[in-house]
């Protein structure tokens, strides 16, 4: 199995994947605890650093950049200092963002973490501040928005949707690009984080475990469970190609439309830091993997091992193919 799936990894690059969705800057400023306040019982941090990371929707597209493919990302930014940061990042990395529109009425999404420094390996998280509107994009913005991902979805691989609830993909937004998806002939897949009825007859959809439970109103333990969740998903969404529900540890349990599910087991990762971006690493893996032909269980099998390397950082991290081939080597060998 592992020998079967490291023949994919070099398929992951060569690719070309539109990315839509809510773009966001992480920002981390880093100080060092020294001693607590007199103000409050909160520590007082001494800074040392500041970091700038693309986040939300951009993260899966630094993720395909990392692998090797070209990534195209749509979205919307504001006018303001933090768009023109989220911007150069992006293009740093190879990404091409002729497809971001400016709307001068809304902030550029930024998630500042004040992250603690305390002697540990990594640093701990004290407090979150964003600056974002969650108002849906007006028609103008869309307008625009729909013209250059028309443009930009000629000759892609896949449409990637990655939904952080920001505004952005409206009904009418899904639709246009489920229409584009149909006339390129383009894999179309979606982050749904939840808002699943917006992507009905999409190729691939991934959502996690709690996604899944409110969705369906319903408490869901163990494989059996999951697997007739997934089923149901794939069946009510009318998807065309799989529903993915990702379980943490547990991995993911895949329900694939044309029949037949597969449960795929998460690497025995023991150094697990944080979470954050695992989701994007696992959805732009998919698409990649999908794209270049890979069974779905295998897709996905090649994502949890992908996230695997994610949660053993702090913030955002993209994997190199050589971490991904390094990971299926180390972790397989342990099982």
């Amino acid at each position: 199995m592992n020998g079967a799936l490291k023949t994919w990894i070099p398929k992951l690059a060569g690719q070309r994947i539109l990315v839509v969705g809510d773009v966001i800057l992480d920002e981390y400023v880093l100080g060092r605890a020294t001693r607590l306040s007199r103000e409050a019982p909160v520590p007082i941090l001494e800074y040392e650093s500041r970091q700038m990371i693309p986040g939300g929707a951009t993260n899966p597209a630094v993720n395909i950049a990392r692998l090797g493919s070209t990534a195209v990302q749509a979205g919307v930014i504001g006018s303001d200092t933090a768009a023109t940061q989220l911007r150069q990042l992006l293009q740093a990395k190879g990404i091409e963002t002729n497809a971001l529109v400016v709307d001068p009425t809304r902030p550029t999404t930024v998630k500042l973490r004040l992250m603690a420094q305390m002697g540990l390996r990594f640093p701990q998280q004290v407090a979150r501040l964003d600056t974002l509107s969650r108002e849906p994009i007006n028609g103008s913005i869309e307008a625009q928005l729909g013209t250059l991902i028309e443009k930009a979805a000629t000759a892609v691989n896949a449409i990637l949707v990655s939904d952080y609830h920001g505004g952005l993909l409206t009904e009418s937004l899904i639709a246009e690009i489920r229409r584009l998806g149909g006339i390129q002939g383009a894999l179309l897949a979606a982050d749904a984080q939840g808002e699943l009825d917006k992507y009905q007859h999409f190729a691939l959809v991934k959502c996690n475990a709690d996604d899944a439970r409110a969705y369906l109103r319903r408490h869901i333990e163990g494989d059996d469970e999951f697997a007739e969740a997934a089923r149901e998903l794939c069946q009510r969404l009318q998807l065309t190609g799989a529903m993915v529900i990702t379980r943490g540890p547990e991995g993911a349990t895949i329900a694939m439309c044309a029949g037949g599910m597969a449960h795929c087991p998460s690497p025995a990762v023991s150094d697990v830091y944080d979470v954050v971006g695992a989701g994007d690493t696992a959805i732009a893996v998919l698409t990649l993997a999908v794209a270049a032909g890979a069974p779905f269980a295998e897709a996905v099998t090649l994502a949890n091992y992908a996230s695997g390397l994610v949660v053993r950082r702090v913030g955002n991290y993209a994997p190199s193919a050589d971490e991904l081939a390094w990971a299926l080597d180390t972790w397989s060998n342990r099982a």
